[in-house]
């Protein structure tokens, strides 16, 4: 009897608890000023929760491909692509919580919340510079578009 209740409670619970993983998958980002910084793909980071780095960027938008606003001046010249842009979070309910955005436009890192909409194809970014938010909807990008982008 214990194993039967135990089995359809994890059954019942599953799908919920999956559910804020989908965020997994390559989205189209604004920055804060609100242009398309880029695509973000997000991964897995290997302890179930999710990492972001910056796979594509609009070379039109800016004449730098490396890091060259970052405050750490080691990390100056690395890529843009392939830069770590979202990190550090944990599962509180249905968001991600407690995580970090780095925005490579002016090496600034903030608080960060993802929540995934309904839809599951827009993505709530929000993030914080002590008391000051902002938020921005990245858009999901089609598989076929986002293969491929490494310029």
């Amino acid at each position: 009897m214990r194993i039967r209740v135990a089995a359809l409670l994890f059954a019942v619970s599953g799908p919920a608890l999956s559910a804020p993983l989908d965020v997994a998958g390559t989205w189209s980002a604004e920055s804060r000023y609100g242009n398309i910084l880029g695509h973000v793909r997000i991964t897995d980071c290997g302890d179930g929760t999710p990492c972001g780095a910056l796979v594509w960027f609009d070379p039109t938008r800016s004449r730098h491909r490396t890091d060259v606003r970052n405050p750490d001046r080691a990390l100056r010249g690395r890529p843009l692509v392939g830069t770590m842009l979202i990190t550090g979070f944990e599962l509180l309910g249905q968001e991600w919580r407690r995580g970090r955005l780095y925005n490579p436009e002016d090496g600034t890192t903030f608080a960060c919340t993802l929540r995934l909409a309904p839809d599951r194809h827009h993505l709530r970014v929000t993030g914080c510079l002590g008391p000051f938010c902002q938020t921005k909807i990245w858009t999901r990008v089609a598989a076929s578009a986002s293969q491929g982008q490494t310029s």
